[in-house]
């Protein structure tokens, strides 16, 4: 009795509004952290802070030395890493990454562990604004590592620094209980209302990295087409749902078989004539209009 209900005469003018809505939940949802973010009434424009960045520190351990390297970008996916064997460095789709390397004098450099500590499938971008100093406070968030230990995120505190150079790297504070601390005094920190520009930052000059190539115009152009498939797929599927669900329908009510079971059978019977209807008024509408020779019209 219910299905009975919900799938009216209208359906397909139902199903194209379900579409719609369904299609605008889908793409909030699936929107990569872009750099850009509000809270506590201000902005932070944080895209010239993007590009991969490289922090170390080292412990002596003796008779051996430990370092960590951290490599991550704030705005998009870390790319390979050229020479460097896969099981060495953290697999696609990471955004902070935390290679341990143990150095011995003498003896060739081991990799002892690679920690994923912020992953775009598990991201989950918090922000909250700092009062004292001024900025902002970022976390990311990545898996558990290992399977059975701490689940990893990067914390990044931006400090609103004018006068701070926009190159200056940040520092890396430290890892503890699956959480790395960074810090970073740089202007885009300072946050603005909807009356001020952001700050502006000198042009970065072209350091040769392919990574940082092109201005990130393929990765706007990635996000487009992204959208554009999540709205087919989104389409593909309500359709499938509406077929399956009318065909459940008019079996279950009427005991069709066969062709009877599509759902408003005469309506898409129609539809490959309405279409031929429009394309042939198109045709001529935009065909031009063929003069009479001399000037005479034909009786």
């Amino acid at each position: 009795m219910i299905l009975r209900h919900f799938i009216p005469q209208s359906l397909p003018f139902n199903v194209f509004t379900f579409l719609l809505l369904l299609s605008s939940i889908v793409f909030v949802t699936a929107e990569d952290f872009d750099c850009h973010v509000t809270t506590g009434g201000l902005k932070w424009d944080l895209t010239p802070l993007e590009g991969s960045h490289k922090l170390s520190r080292k412990r002596d351990t003796p008779p051996t030395t430990m370092e960590d390297e951290l490599i991550f970008n704030l705005c998009k996916d870390l790319e390979p890493m050229d020479g460097v064997p896969n099981d060495e460095q953290c697999q696609s789709g990471t955004r902070a990454c935390l290679r341990k390397t143990n150095h011995k004098s003498g003896d060739t450099d081991r990799v002892i562990a690679i920690i994923p500590v912020a992953s775009a499938s598990t991201l989950e971008p918090e922000y909250s604004q700092l009062e004292s100093p001024k900025g902002l406070s970022l976390t990311f968030h990545g898996s558990r590592y290992p399977d059975s230990g701490d689940s990893q995120s990067i914390k990044f505190s931006l400090f609103c620094a004018d006068d701070a150079d926009p190159k200056a790297e940040p520092t890396f504070v430290s890892y503890e209980n699956g959480v790395v601390h960074v810090d970073w005094s740089t202007p885009s920190a300072c946050g603005f209302s909807d009356d001020q520009p952001p700050p502006q930052s000198p042009p970065q000059e072209d350091d040769g990295t392919p990574a940082d190539e092109g201005g990130g115009g393929g990765e706007k152009s990635a996000k487009r087409g992204s959208g554009l498939g999540f709205f087919f797929l989104v389409l593909l599927l309500a359709f499938a749902a509406y077929f399956m669900l009318g065909a459940y329908y008019n079996y279950s009510t009427y005991g069709a078989r066969g062709v009877d079971l599509i759902p408003h059978r005469d309506f898409w019977r129609e539809v490959p004539y309405m279409l031929q209807d429009v394309v042939s008024h198109l045709c001529s509408t935009v065909r031009p209009q063929r003069s009479t020779r001399g000037g005479y019209i034909a009786v």
